[in-house]
């Protein structure tokens, strides 16, 4: 198949990469025609609420879920893995203060390569440790750079610590509730795998170098950072405050789509039915409500989700945009308590468990990732010296 470019044929052009396999996994499937997601064979509602986030983590990294000795071992290993170096924290202090969000999260992310002998290693036992390192210390990044961007000094978790009790413990300085660590619990799960999306993609194309994976997971965290990826939370936050009431959901919805302004938290490249994510995060936010008694936000954005696929329906039929995982994360992350400049930077948090399982699996695949290109620039330029230009 082919097209015309400048009066030339040229291959058909997969824009974006649509529709092109480009690696085969054992890791998740993602089924946009049933809205279905599954992590190493489970369907992920049967994951969410049964069990934590290091647990999805050792599945995604291992393939099965742990035993209760196997989970005890990782739950050691992440707590005495979470401090971050004196000189991560030296960079943090420089940078915290000046930059926020996504930048430190990359400049922070960058330095874990240093005091780590076997950095560059190739070994798959090596990177699995360097695996749940990383996730334990990707916390302490977000948590210890917004407190010193603020100038409040850094907490350090407590030892008995999970992740989730322990970042919010981190950001805060004071034990968070039970409800509050399982809604942040729900979200790292639900968010912490999804395929080979735009920044896991980075992540394999680097580590198919045979880069490390400190330096994978650097280039992922910059793909997260693009508002068209991972930069939606917080946008879908103050698009429900501007609704405010469920009454105003339809007539703004409605004047968004005159306007021709994208509603935030609808549509998915991959989903044609509503992102299962969104299911999860609506369970969990119910959880949430029914022990707080705040049910304000979630019905607003339940009322935004019906009215706005109502009028999605009768406006753009046949487009398919349902509710995707952002409009859900942005209540539970705001229901949680944690402010929304870190939305996009906790999003991070739970994929690194993701990035760092298909950096391992990139490990036993023999050839590079590159692409081809179709030139469609000029031909037959002759050079004219400077000073005839």
């Amino acid at each position: 198949m082919s097209s015309q470019v400048d009066g030339n044929d040229v291959p058909h052009i997969a824009r974006g990469l649509e529709g092109v396999i480009a690696a085969a996994t054992n890791i998740a499937e993602v089924d946009g025609e049933k809205g279905k997601l599954t992590l190493r064979g489970y369907d992920i509602s049967e994951l969410a609420g049964n069990v934590s986030f290091e647990e999805v983590a050792f599945l995604l990294w291992h393939g099965k879920l742990p035993t209760q000795s196997e989970y005890a071992e990782l739950m050691d290993e992440m707590r005495a893995a979470r401090e971050l170096s004196a000189e991560s924290l030296a960079c943090l202090h420089d940078v915290a203060k000046s930059t926020s969000g996504m930048h430190v999260l990359r400049i922070g992310a960058s330095t874990l390569s240093i005091g780590d002998g076997t950095v560059d290693s190739i070994s798959k036992e090596d990177n699995l440790k360097r695996a749940a390192r990383l996730q334990a210390q990707m916390p302490a990044i977000v948590a210890h750079s917004y407190r010193i961007g603020k100038g409040l000094p850094i907490i350090q978790p407590k030892p008995e610590h999970g992740l989730a009790q322990g970042f919010l413990y981190m950001l805060e300085g004071e034990e968070p509730s039970q409800a509050r660590i399982d809604g942040l619990n729900a979200y790292l799960v639900a968010v912490s795998e999804h395929g080979l999306n735009a920044s896991t993609f980075t992540g394999r194309v680097v580590m198919s170098t045979n880069s490390d994976m400190v330096s994978a997971m650097t280039a992922a965290i910059c793909a997260l950072k693009g508002p068209r990826h991972g930069g939606v939370p917080g946008p879908v936050l103050a698009m429900l405050d501007e609704i405010g009431t469920v009454e105003n959901a339809d007539p703004y919805i409605r004047n968004e789509m005159t306007q021709g302004r994208r509603i935030m938290g609808f549509g998915h490249r991959i989903y044609k039915v509503r992102d299962p994510r969104a299911a999860i995060l609506t369970v969990a936010a119910e959880k949430m409500a029914s022990i707080t008694g705040d049910r304000h936000l979630l019905d607003l954005t339940q009322a935004v989700e019906n009215t706005c696929v109502k009028v999605l329906a009768e406006l753009k039929p046949g487009r398919d945009l349902y509710a995707n995982v952002e409009l859900y994360a942005a209540l539970i992350l705001h229901s949680v308590g944690v402010p929304s400049e870190i939305f996009t930077p906790i999003f991070g948090i739970g994929r690194t468990s993701g990035w760092t399982a298909h950096m391992l699996e990139q490990m036993d695949e023999t050839k590079i990732i590159r692409p081809e290109s179709v030139y469609v620039g000029p031909r037959d330029r002759k050079f004219v010296p400077m000073n005839a230009r």
